[in-house]
């Protein structure tokens, strides 16, 4: 199936990440959120994240315009009519996930493909809240989508051959490298990288070392490019907790328990870089450990 058409769900952190890239790719974008203004939010990162490739010379001012040109606001699901793909790309919770689901199906093309960012849910049970599961699959693009390379393709148990040969091309078309995972909790890339975080967490709730001393620690002592509790506050205190209790209920082993210290920075609304608090302080000129 060739897309001309997709949809996302979602202008947030990833969602306008995604939107960036599949406008940037020739596609014609609708993009959708709770509200106009996060839709006009979301917009305005594009348009800023695309300057900046525009000043670095990664594309040229008129792609950058193209691009732009090409992404719609879709105020509704009715939007979604004449889309051939809409990836949903909203916050890491299951029962959010459904309703969207619910709402979006009736209105869709019955040919349509629906794939999910979710980072850690199971596909085939998320497939199964849909009316169309052998056309539904994972699709798990990194943050920050545009600078990203890798994505992530899981097949849930109804996922048919051509649903995925349609998106496996689609992602190579946004210039994606693709690695499979099987529909086990987290995927691959988060059931390594998560329980690392919530470990780093840990060590700072036992009092081993402080913010500063782990993250020094990760980035010169394991070359790590950004120190785990750092990349907690980029990735969101509230999705980290959230991929850790979909790994502990998913897998049932005490490994994967969320650290007390994960839940009460949560239960805080501390969630990291887009409160300005987490297990750094943003509000200044220059970042401050919490603790």
């Amino acid at each position: 199936m060739k897309f001309r058409k997709v949809g996302v769900i979602g202008a947030g952190q990833m969602g306008n990440g995604i939107a960036h890239v599949c406008a940037l790719a020739g596609y014609e974008v609708a993009l959708h959120d709770v509200s106009r203004e996060r839709i006009e939010a979301g917009l305005a990162t594009i348009d800023g994240n695309m300057s900046r490739q525009v000043a670095s010379d990664r594309i040229t001012a008129e792609q950058r315009d193209a691009a732009l040109a090409r992404i719609s606001i879709a105020t509704s699901m009715e939007s979604f009519e004449d889309a051939d793909l809409v990836i949903e790309s909203a916050t890491e919770n299951e029962d959010v996930k459904r309703k969207i689901f619910a709402e979006l199906c009736p209105h869709l093309r019955e040919d349509a493909l629906l794939a999910t960012n979710t980072s850690s849910i199971s596909i085939t049970r998320l497939a199964a809240s849909t009316d169309r599961p052998e056309r539904f699959m994972g699709l798990h693009f990194m943050n920050p989508v545009p600078v990203m390379e890798l994505v992530e393709l899981v097949r849930g148990i109804a996922t048919d051959d051509a649903t995925f040969e349609s998106i496996r091309d689609f992602a190579d078309s946004l210039g994606k490298k693709i690695a499979h995972a099987e529909d086990f909790p987290a995927f691959i890339v988060n059931r390594i990288l998560l329980p690392m975080i919530n470990e780093a967490v840990y060590t700072l709730y036992e009092g081993v070392g402080s913010v500063e001393s782990i993250d020094k620690a990760m980035k010169l002592g394991a070359n790590h490019p950004m120190g785990p509790l750092q990349l907690a506050d980029f990735i969101g205190l509230d999705t980290c907790l959230s991929i850790m209790q979909v790994l502990h209920d998913g897998l049932s082993d005490s490994k994967y328990r969320p650290c007390p210290l994960l839940v009460k920075y949560v239960e805080a609304g501390w969630l990291g870089r887009k409160t300005q608090r987490g297990f750094y302080d943003y509000r200044g000129e220059k970042p401050v450990p919490t603790r």
